[in-house]
């Protein structure tokens, strides 16, 4: 017990407990890795002798809560909407603390899903088609009434990629595109953060979707084109490729592609020099160096200018 208490502070233990059952027993923490932009602890609790397993997730980046205070507020609600929506596998929202007042910090407390994250598959067609169609359930529904709308994370108009890119014109024209006239799109309740390290696994099929914090109203596209870029610095051009061809074969006539909002996730992947994300290397990825990210992400430009000449 003394290296649970290590791990997280008797006050936000008791806010936990308090959470789930006042008469819960703390049986297990574990730090959970992938993440880098907050605390993540699975706990597990005994009440009345039967197991109770959730997540908690803390806000510990005073920066990023300083420009978004509504944070906690945002994921509970966004949980609430995904775990509603049929065939969309999410957690379960138990409470949150959206100012701190009760664990220290604002956090979520949310039911504990089954699996793990997968980034480097056997069966790298069944992944991307597992990924697909999850992701095309969540668009399954119209937007609806949700209070948070998409928004890029980067100004595009002072993009400038030249300390790091072999072909930054490229850029500058992907700058000026996106910058230009924004076409329309049907608005959709989208995660605005899918991609492999946020979609579990069990037995082979996708068994949750998590990291629900930035879930918003906002075209589809937003959704793909990140999942795509990601793809695309993991395992290159035509494995982001697939994935498209997999999520327009799911989506049918209810999503129309535009090469737009690939443009958009990209440039918020190219704004400062590329790096590879911790939470790969976190989770076993190796291999991967920061100009293999770079030259992937230049690649993936290059593929995307050629779908719009």
């Amino acid at each position: 017990m003394n290296a649970m208490k290590d791990a997280l502070s008797d006050r936000t233990l008791q806010w936990v407990v308090n959470s789930v059952h006042k008469q819960a027993d703390v049986v297990s923490i574990e730090r959970l890795q992938g993440g880098i932009s907050s605390l993540v602890h699975a706990i597990t609790l005994s009440v009345g002798g039967k197991l109770r397993r959730v997540v908690l997730r803390q806000f510990d980046d005073r920066e990023w809560v300083r420009r978004e205070p509504d944070l906690a507020h945002r994921e509970a609600e966004s949980l609430r909407r995904a775990s509603a929506m049929a065939g969309v596998r999410a957690p379960a929202i138990v409470a949150f603390d959206g100012d701190g007042a009760g664990c220290g910090m604002p956090a979520v407390l949310m039911t504990r899903l089954e699996g793990r994250v997968v980034l480097e598959p056997k069966d790298v067609s069944c992944w991307l088609d597992g990924m697909a169609l999850s992701l095309s359930r969540i668009h399954a529904e119209a937007a609806g009434d949700f209070p948070w709308s998409f928004a890029p994370y980067c100004d595009a108009s002072t993009l400038d990629t030249s300390s790091w890119s072999s072909v930054p014109d490229k850029w500058r024209a992907a700058a000026d595109i996106v910058t230009g006239h924004r076409p329309s799109f049907a608005k959709r309740f989208i995660h605005r953060d899918y991609h492999p390290a946020n979609v579990l696994w069990n037995e082979g099929e996708v068994s949750g979707i998590v990291d629900w914090v930035n879930g918003c109203v906002g075209p589809a596209g937003i959704d793909v084109g990140h999942c795509r870029v990601n793809l695309a610095q993991l395992h290159g051009v035509g494995t982001a490729d697939e994935f498209l061809d997999r999520y327009r074969r799911h989506a049918g006539d209810s999503f129309h592609y535009d090469p737009y909002w690939d443009l958009v996730t990209l440039i918020d992947f190219a704004y400062w020099p590329p790096e590879v994300y911790g939470g790969w290397t976190a989770l076993g990825v190796a291999g991967l160096t920061a100009k293999m990210m770079g030259e992937r992400l230049d690649a993936y430009l290059c593929s995307l200018l050629n779908r719009l000449a």
